[in-house]
């Protein structure tokens, strides 16, 4: 009987074909650094109040910016949310935007913060 296992060359080979599961996991793909790239994160906090969320979603959809992500809750009477946006379309600066989210704020009396997302993560890292 003829053993069925690969011969080494062969297995070299397979090896060489493939790519390695630990080095696929460790990189981010393009795709999802280039998104990565086009996202920033915008934090909202104060005492709550009718129309926190619409204000905020007027001003981005003002000037093209997409929400991609939100998570809100109320913590007793303070309101508070977290939001992902994608910037690649926005039509007016970073610094641009986070002055009228924070003039926004000032009038509603919430702070507005929004950072770009690799900012974000860089502050957050342990």
């Amino acid at each position: 009987m003829q053993d069925q296992q690969p011969k080494a060359s062969e297995k070299q080979k397979m090896t060489q074909d493939q790519p390695s599961k630990a080095s696929n996991q460790d990189q981010p793909s393009k795709a999802s650094h280039q998104d990565h790239k086009q996202t920033a994160v915008i934090t909202v906090v104060g005492r709550d109040r009718v129309g926190i969320i619409a204000a905020v979603s007027a001003q981005l959809a003002e000037v093209n910016v997409n929400i991609k992500d939100i998570s809100q809750t109320i913590l007793q009477d303070v309101f508070t949310m977290i939001m992902l946006v994608d910037i690649s379309q926005m039509s007016i600066s970073l610094i641009d935007l986070a002055d009228r989210l924070e003039q926004v704020g000032r009038q509603i009396g919430l702070s507005i913060k929004i950072q770009h997302a690799d900012i974000f993560d860089a502050m957050h890292r342990i």
